[in-house]
């Protein structure tokens, strides 16, 4: 009777060993499923979230990661075939504004439309810098900008009476903003650096907001 009793003992003990083992082989296989599920959806958030990033965006983190006492530095080709340094300043909805860096070290002031960007030089420390964005405005860049748009920014140098260089699609051009209609402006053509003078003006053009390559100060 003992050795029966010893005997289910030893059975059931090796029975009880068994179905924690199963379990354990079962419990562990789903922890690796559930692992690489999530790793699965974290794969395929950040494939989404690198596609909504727009060239705003990877600007505004570039800026974003650039300590306060260092001043970003980008090479920007446009459309026009023209290519700059330059020290991007403020960005806004559709444009950016920047400093100028030429070999003359003339302090000039630069709004460029995004628009017109035909390509930014990055290392690629940079680039990977550039992918923190999400669409959001950090702390560190004014959240006001994104909702200011190329045509408010002209409309202000109209007010302002600011001559300019104007560069287009078409060429170069000097003179004043008179103007700035829906989708297109007015500039009185005058010789750089002359006051906005009916004398001193040749003649008016209408210049379409989407031939601006860049506005130059």
């Amino acid at each position: 009777m003992d050795n029966l009793s010893s005997r289910s003992d030893v059975v059931s003990n090796f029975t009880t060993m068994r179905w924690d083992s199963l379990f354990d082989d079962l419990e562990s296989q789903l922890e690796r499923e559930i692992s690489a599920e999530e790793v699965d959806l974290d794969a395929e958030e950040e494939r989404l979230r690198l596609g909504r990033l727009s060239i705003r965006d990877r600007l505004v983190a570039l800026q974003d990661a650039t300590p306060r006492d260092s001043a970003l530095r980008l090479g920007i080709s446009l459309c026009g075939g023209d290519r700059l340094v330059v020290h991007p300043v403020l960005i806004g909805r559709d444009w950016f504004s920047a400093d100028l860096v030429d070999e003359a070290r003339r302090e000039r002031q630069c709004i460029i439309p995004l628009s017109s960007v035909a390509g930014i030089s990055l290392p690629a420390s940079q680039a990977s810098e550039s992918l923190a964005g999400g669409g959001d405005d950090s702390t560190a860049h004014p959240v006001l900008s994104a909702r200011l748009g190329l045509t408010f920014v002209l409309r202000d140098l109209c007010r302002r009476r600011k001559s300019m260089e104007l560069l287009t699609a078409a060429g170069s051009l000097h003179g004043t903003i008179d103007r700035v209609g829906r989708d297109h402006l007015d500039l009185a053509i005058h010789e750089m650096g002359s006051p906005r003078r009916a004398s001193n003006v040749t003649e008016i053009r209408l210049v379409p907001l989407t031939a601006v390559i860049m506005v130059k100060l």
